[in-house]
């Protein structure tokens, strides 16, 4: 049944190109299977990246309803928030993150090979789409390859954060794909299918607000729905079509309120709120053409590009009179090469939400907002380089072999590129080399190294974007922390009172603060700044690990236990939390409970020598013999010299009886810590148990002498010398632990 407001339809004839199409399945398998290798080869440095400190933790690696997976509160949470977590509303993107922690919990490379896989499948789409639309099948296949491995794509593919623009993606071309469809034979089904594929395109990001003016372009090429006949025909026709797209163009309007409001509430359009209309304009204008340039010679790319403080005259005005060249060039060939004018619109258009003229964010451009604009470069480039190869005598070869080039050119960029991702402090110090005054670049950079433990390194960075801007305070918080690890406390709290001077109700300021005081022994005063960030900020995760940590310390166990829980519920993979937590039910008797939060430590951090030394030793209190010896022994493996595990592992291991190999731990133990009272007093009782009652009476003197009120040491004495006086008339009780 046809939809009232179809009309007829001509479908795209196949375009004069040498003889391969649909039909023939082996090419198009043989194309398949070499686009999947290409992502694959390009992007393969990615599955051995990490998470990055930029947008990251907001999408996995600090959000624990994301990294609970796929639960009900996490479902409702993700679709009825309108700004979800510091963004705007996409559920599906979050559904698509919970999944990935639900398979793969906080391994990274599993968030990376899902990303791949996206791109892959948008890489087939592109073809299939296109060679749908137009039949030709080398131009879309080179159309294909080139969106795979153009450099400009890395930042959404090897960025977890950037899901969203590969679902998005995704939809945006099964939506194009679902319209082609309808075109051919019109139908309320196959409208219903655009509908709904556009719908969850919006639901994983808003960007598929432009997706129904490039409808329109398709319709006048590849489609050929609309073209130039008579001026009475233009009209209908053109109504026709825009009457067709009425529903998405009000989901569209609908999605975006949404998200201005999304932005409106987190404050995001007023992050620079110093920009005047006529800088945001110019900066437009120069970004159309460092888009441009970045798409032609893609080798200076970085992650963020700060906003300039002003653009030169001549810039503004060569981008404006290339911009407008191109157009007319476009509009004055529209007959001839219609593909030229729908490529230069579609880049134009698709690009208009971040172009930044409602500015929401710092950058003054980003790569990852290229993602599907770049298709519409793309189509001009390969249908143009057709275009120009046909007038040539063997234009095909000539063709084929600048299109191999170009593409392991691009692969070849893309994939260094990919390798900058491994990690933020890579990621951060290339950006840092490629641009300038990018204070966002130097703090990254600076966390990075704060983070490995290189906190001198880390105040460098700090100072180097405080040139930048002066007065930011999440700088000013940055680098008194580096200042603090480094035991510089004045200078810390020279730069914390810096920051609560501009912004008095800043919950991190007053946790850093808070730490600087307990550093310098200030206890009480370090337990009300922490107070008043929770006042500030009553979900401030780092606060109430931090304030049950130095309730701990204090000795209020049960206070330190409610804040603690409450940093864990907050920030599931805060180890320290988790430690403190277990420390904390431990003294309090709860043992399974505290054995519990251990656990999670390792499930975070398998490698944590004392970790698995502590739960060890409480394996080996509930009885669990045979698990608190692999805890223990992974504990000295990792650390060897950890004379703790070492002497629980020996007294473990006496317990069931294996005195020699733990007679050699405990030997080892007391070699590590000498003054080890309870490695001194394990010792001589297995010593004994051994029958070498002149080594087990000379441990257990030491361990009665190290700690005199040590009553197991001076029991197993009394019962060695009994056992060696040779007028001993009496029983004796064998040596005991």
């Amino acid at each position: 049944m046809k939809l009232w407001l179809a009309f007829e339809d001509t479908p795209a004839a196949p375009s004069p190109e040498w003889s391969v199409g649909l039909s023939r399945n082996w090419s198009v398998s043989l194309l398949c299977a070499f686009l999947l290798l290409l992502v694959f080869s390009v992007y393969r440095p990615a599955l051995s990246s990490g998470f990055i400190n930029y947008d990251d933790e907001i999408y996995v690696t600090a959000n624990p309803r994301v990294q609970a997976g796929i639960t009900g509160d996490g479902l409702a949470w993700a679709f009825a928030q309108v700004h979800g977590e510091q963004t705007y509303w996409h559920p599906l993107t979050w559904v698509s993150h919970m999944l990935d922690c639900q398979l793969y919990g906080l391994k990274p490379w599993g968030h990376h090979l899902t990303n791949v896989l996206l791109h892959a499948v948008n890489t087939l789409l592109v073809f299939f789409v296109f060679m749908r639309m137009t039949g030709a099948f080398w131009r879309c296949a080179v159309l294909a390859a080139l969106f795979s491995v153009h450099p400009l794509q890395v930042d959404t593919v090897a960025w977890v954060a950037e899901r969203k623009n590969l679902l998005s993606t995704l939809f945006w071309l099964l939506t194009i794909w679902a319209y082609v469809r309808y075109g051919e034979r019109p139908a309320l089904g196959r409208y219903a299918l655009v509908l709904l594929l556009f719908v969850l395109g919006l639901m994983c990001k808003p960007v598929l607000v432009t997706l129904p003016f490039v409808l329109m372009l398709l319709d006048y090429w590849p489609l050929r729905r609309f073209q130039p006949t008579a001026l009475e025909r233009q009209f209908s026709t053109l109504g026709r079509l825009l009457g067709e797209k009425v529903p998405l163009f009000l989901l569209a309007a609908a999605s975006s309120v949404l998200t201005v409001m999304a932005h409106r509430s987190l404050g995001l359009l007023e992050v620079s709120p110093g920009i005047a209309l006529d800088h945001r304009i110019e900066n437009a204008l120069v970004s159309y053409l460092r888009y441009l340039g970045n798409t032609v010679w893609p080798t200076k790319l970085a992650i963020f590009y700060p906003y300039p403080n002003a653009w030169p005259l001549w810039e503004v005005l060569l981008s404006i009179l290339l911009l407008c060249a191109v157009s007319l060039a476009a509009v004055s060939l529209r007959r001839s090469r219609p593909w030229l004018l729908v490529g230069w619109l579609w880049f134009l258009g698709v690009l208009v939400p971040f172009i930044g003229l409602v500015q929401a964010g710092a950058q003054a451009m980003a790569d990852r907002f290229m993602y599907v604009p770049l298709l519409g470069l793309l189509i001009m480039i390969v249908w143009g380089a057709f275009d120009l190869a046909i007038r040539w005598r063997g234009h095909i070869l000539v063709l084929f072999a600048a299109a191999v080039v170009v593409i392991m050119f691009g692969a070849t960029l893309a994939h260094r590129q990919t390798g900058y991702w491994k990690n933020s402090e890579l990621l951060f110090r290339h950006a840092v080399l490629v641009t300038e005054n990018n204070a966002l670049a130097h703090n990254n950079l600076g966390a990075a190294l704060l983070s490995n433990g290189r906190p001198a390194a880390a105040a460098a960075q700090f100072q180097m974007a405080l040139q930048t801007k002066p007065d930011n305070i999440d700088l000013l918080n940055n680098l008194a922390c580096a200042f603090q690890k480094q035991g510089f406390a004045n200078e810390a709290l020279l730069h914390l009172q810096r920051a609560l001077a501009l912004n008095p109700s800043r919950a991190d300021t007053h946790n850093n603060l808070g730490s600087l005081w307990l550093q310098t022994g200030r206890a009480e005063e370090g337990i009300a700044q922490y107070q008043e960030a929770l006042r500030l900020k009553p979900d401030h995760a780092q606060a109430h690990a931090n304030l049950g940590a130095a309730l701990l310390q204090q000795q209020r166990i049960d206070e330190a236990i409610v804040h603690l829980r409450l940093a864990t519920k907050l920030a599931p993979d805060d180890t320290s939390a988790h430690r403190n937590l277990g420390a904390a039910l431990a003294r309090t008797g709860q043992l399974d409970e505290a054995l519990f939060e251990f656990q999670q430590v390792l499930r975070l951090a398998p490698a944590d020598a004392p970790t698995l030394c502590t739960v060890g030793i409480m394996l080996g209190k509930r009885g669990r013999l045979d698990e608190a010896i692999t805890h223990l022994a992974e504990a000295i493996r990792l650390q060897p010299e950890n004379a703790e595990a070492r002497c629980n592992l020996g007294i473990t291991l006496g317990k069931q009886g294996r005195l020699d190999p733990a007679i050699a731990h405990l030997t080892e133990a007391i070699r590590l810590q000498p003054e080890n009272a309870e490695a001194q007093c394990s010792l001589g009782v297995l010593l004994g148990m051994k029958g070498h009652l002149d080594e087990a009476i000379s441990h257990l003197q030491e361990a009665v002498r190290l700690k005199p009120g040590y009553v197991d040491a001076q029991n197993n004495l009394r019962t060695a010398l009994d056992l060696k006086a040779p007028s001993a008339s009496q029983p004796h009780n064998p040596l005991g632990p």
